[in-house]
């Protein structure tokens, strides 16, 4: 096992890394199709970047990932591709329990959890149970996942409120709305990384990333390297958050 002292020149840089990281994992099927494989043969080798990245997140003392592993929209998808991908969230989650419970890893999902099949979603709600009490890293599953679905699932339950007399138009606050999204306690990404070099944000924690570091990467993510992951750990680094503020 790496400390995080090693991936890093000095303490300083060791001890200035995001507290919570969001990713965009895109570009299994374009890995596949280069290779002439299967897009579940792209899936099942992203998956190998996935245990990556989680083992290297809590090495080095991020405090929560966010992995966008299933969207709103690929409920479009073949269903054939759907079905794949269900099996191998459902291997996924079997797999790795024991890694989580001996490392301290929460397991949390945010999403329509619902539209899962009964199989994969007792699953999760198992490992979710079982890790509940875990100190560790909290990784954390967008499943079933859109930000406008979530803005939409909020703003309704804004409006029932206020019918119900429970919050004032006026007491409708910055906090009133992130108490009412699946992120409600958690803090927002510091940095948003995306793989395979596209630019935009697909519908992905749109109220969260208001203030959120981007970094955007031509790497299709299961080509997405350890050695690239800490570059851009770095870049992070440099660069100054101001939050809207001048420097002083």
């Amino acid at each position: 096992m790496n400390s995080n002292r090693s991936f890093f020149e000095n303490e300083r840089d060791a001890s200035n890394i995001p507290t919570h990281i969001a990713i965009i994992m895109d570009g299994n099927g374009r890995w596949a199709r280069k290779r002439f494989l299967s897009r579940i043969k792209g899936h099942e080798k992203g998956a190998e970047t996935v245990r990556m990245i989680v083992r290297t997140c809590r090495e080095i003392g991020v405090s929560m990932l966010t992995l966008f592993a299933f969207s709103t929209e690929n409920w479009q998808r073949p269903r054939t591709e759907i079905n794949a991908l269900m099996h191998l969230l459902k291997r996924f989650l079997n797999s790795e329990l024991d890694e989580m419970m001996q490392n301290g890893v929460r397991l949390k999902a945010i999403g329509q959890t619902e539209r899962l099949p009964k199989d994969v979603r007792s699953v999760l709600e198992h490992d979710m149970r079982m890790t509940a009490q875990n100190g560790g890293m909290q990784l954390n599953l967008a499943l079933s996942y859109g930000a406008r679905a979530e803005i939409i699932r909020m703003v309704q339950q804004v409006a029932a409120d206020v019918k119900d007399g429970v919050l004032s138009p006026d007491a409708i606050s910055d906090e009133a709305i992130q108490s009412r999204l699946y992120t409600a306690d958690m803090p927002d990404p510091d940095l948003l990384i995306r793989t395979s070099g596209e630019m935009r944000i697909s519908n992905f924690l749109l109220w969260q990333i208001a203030y959120t570091e981007l970094a955007v990467t031509r790497t299709l993510w299961p080509d997405f390297t350890q050695e690239e992951f800490i570059a851009i750990l770095k870049d992070y680094q440099s660069r100054k958050r101001r939050f809207g503020r001048i420097e002083t």
